[in-house]
This record gives structure tokens, C-alpha cells and sequence, in this order.
């Protein structure tokens, strides 16, 4: 996004701080993080006065964002096959393949879902997220493997950001937990933030986290595992990892929120975004996606099942 922008502060937003309200409107699809770096460098004015991310809102301000006109972009272009879903003039669907960075970032400069995008045949990518993430509604980490979206149009990114701002899209994730579960069904509703022991990970906290639901049951026991069904209400960074280690199973394979030990040769969590449902931004009709097992899942499930 390029160019000034200019918002009034809801009423029911006062003692929101600046950083996250601006984080939370969707038409701006803006990371906390890069509307922190906007306000730092003094882009945001707060009826026309520069103020610190942490500004406490009254409600009814005029919010004025000048944002920095876009470089060329030079994430280079890549010819790496994608698993396409579903795709029309407004959006498509991405079957993400395990090890695949969705965007560029430091030390994974290529090789990216973004990289493979626009290596694509006429490539046409929203621009809301900048040079860096073309089309980019939502991430799912590295070793998680599953369903996507990607938009085309800037018309359809507000949208469907939107959408993911009122929880309206449906996500389930099939993971392979640690432990044998005693319950069929549960529900942790724990706010995420980053943890204050250890910056490159996510945390539990109490005081500063962000709102975290996530809701799961029971699919299948082995002995040792249990293979669940993840429902989301809301998208934090590493949402079903850090919540399913807090109830003592974490995901199997994840060693960072983990443990060390892994009897499997995984190569990261088994973690699989597997339904996908949203309104069409364009036709408004309900759809809905389903991906299978990658192989490796599966074979993980056919060895747990022969073990049990």
C-alpha cells in the first residue's frame, strides 16, 4: 500500500493503543510490527500530532498514514511447481508442501511460496501486503504442510481479511499429538505473545498476550499419540503449537515447543492445514476445501496404527 491514508477513530475503540488498533483494520492489513515501524518513523499522525506505538486512544481521533512508496521489488521469479486447488480471476488455493517458507524473510531468500508465485505464467498478485508478501492473506509455518489462499485481486485481500478479522473462515488442522488424550473434546482459550524468555518463540501470557481460542477433538488414540482435529477462532503465530503443549501434548515433531526427542524421522511438527471455508469475495457463496494426508502423514499414521 502506497500513498496517504486517513481514519477516524471509533468511539468504542478508546484505550485501544495506536499500534494494535492500526494492526486490527482491515483495509489496512498492516502487522503489528510494520505499523510500529510506520509510527516510529513518524508516518502516523494522531490528529496531525507524531505519537509513540503504546498512544492510548480516546476514540473519535483523525488518524492520518503516510505510507513509503514501494521499491521495486526483487524477489526473484522461480519456476517451482505449486499444488493448485482452486484458482479464478480473484484468488487460488495452495496445497503447501512441507519445508516451504510461504514469503521471503532473512535466510530463506528464495525457494518461497511467494518465489514460486510469481514464476508462475502471468503472475497477478494483491499488492495490500507489499513487495515482500504479493497475495498473501494468511502464513502456516514451514513444516506445516496444507491449504492456503492466495489472493489476485486487492479487492478480494480486504475481503477476505475481513473475514478473518470476524473469524467467518473455517480452518481445521489435523495434527499428531504427543500422549494418549484422555478427553474426546476440549476447547484453550490462552492469549499468545512472544515470550519474554526467548524472542524467537511464542508463549502463553496472561498479561500481554492477544486473544488465542482454539477448540480440537479426538480423531484417533494409539498407544503413545493421539491424532486430533484443530479448530481455530483466531490465527496467532504458532496458535495450536504453543496451545497443545500448554495442556502437556505438544504436536509431535515440533522441537521448539516440544521435546527434544523425536523416535520419528519428521523433519519439523505433524501439523496439516486440512478444511478451508470462506465466502467467495466476489460471488459471496460459501466454499469450502479439503486437502488429504501429505505422504508422510500418512505413513506416520499407518506405522502408529500397526504399533498400537
Amino acid at each position: 500500500m502506497t500513498g496517504t491514508e486517513s481514519i477516524r477513530v471509533e468511539a468504542e475503540c478508546a484505550g485501544e493503543r495506536l499500534d494494535r488498533y492500526l494492526s486490527k483494520r482491515p483495509e489496512l492489513s498492516l502487522s503489528r510490527s510494520y505499523a510500529e515501524r510506520l509510527i516510529g518513523e513518524g508516518r502516523v499522525l494522531l490528529d496531525g500530532q507524531a505519537e509513540k506505538p503504546s498512544k492510548r486512544l480516546r476514540g473519535g481521533e483523525q488518524i492520518s498514514i503516510c505510507f513509503p512508496e514501494e521499491k521495486p521489488t526483487e524477489i526473484r521469479a522461480e519456476e517451482i511447481p505449486l499444488d493448485i486447488v482452486y484458482e479464478d480471476s480473484e484468488l487460488l488455493l495452495v496445497n503447501k508442501p512441507k519445508g516451504m517458507v510461504v514469503h521471503p524473510a532473512p535466510g530463506h531468500s528464495g525457494g518461497t511460496l511467494v518465489n514460486a508465485l510469481l514464476g508462475r505464467p502471468g503472475p497477478e498478485l494483491s499488492s495490500i501486503n507489499g513487495v515482500l508478501r504479493p497475495g498473501i492473506v494468511h502464513r502456516i509455518d514451514r513444516d506445516t504442510t496444507g491449504l492456503l489462499l492466495v489472493c489476485k485481486k486487492d479487492r478480494a485481500h480486504r475481503a477476505l481479511a475481513e473475514q478473518l478479522k470476524e473469524h467467518t473462515i473455517t480452518r481445521r488442522y489435523h495434527a499428531i499429538l504427543c500422549g494418549r488424550m484422555r478427553e474426546d473434546e476440549g476447547k484453550v482459550d490462552a492469549p499468545i505473545g512472544r515470550s519474554r524468555r526467548d524472542r524467537k518463540k511464542q508463549a502463553i501470557d496472561w498479561e500481554r498476550g492477544r486473544e488465542a481460542v482454539t477448540h480440537y477433538r479426538v480423531l484417533e488414540r494409539f498407544s503413545e499419540y493421539t491424532l486430533v482435529e484443530c479448530r481455530l477462532e483466531t490465527g496467532r503465530t504458532h496458535q495450536i503449537r504453543v496451545h497443545m503443549a500448554s495442556i502437556g501434548h505438544p504436536v509431535l515433531g515440533d522441537e521448539v515447543y516440544g521435546p527434544r526427542h523425536c523416535p520419528f524421522r519428521l523433519e519439523g511438527q505433524c501439523l496439516h492445514a486440512k478444511l478451508l471455508g470462506f465466502v467467495h469475495p466476489v460471488s459471496g457463496k460459501y466454499m469450502e476445501f479439503d486437502s488429504e494426508y501429505p505422504a508422510y502423514f500418512e505413513e506416520l499414521l499407518q506405522k502408529l496404527r500397526r504399533m498400537s
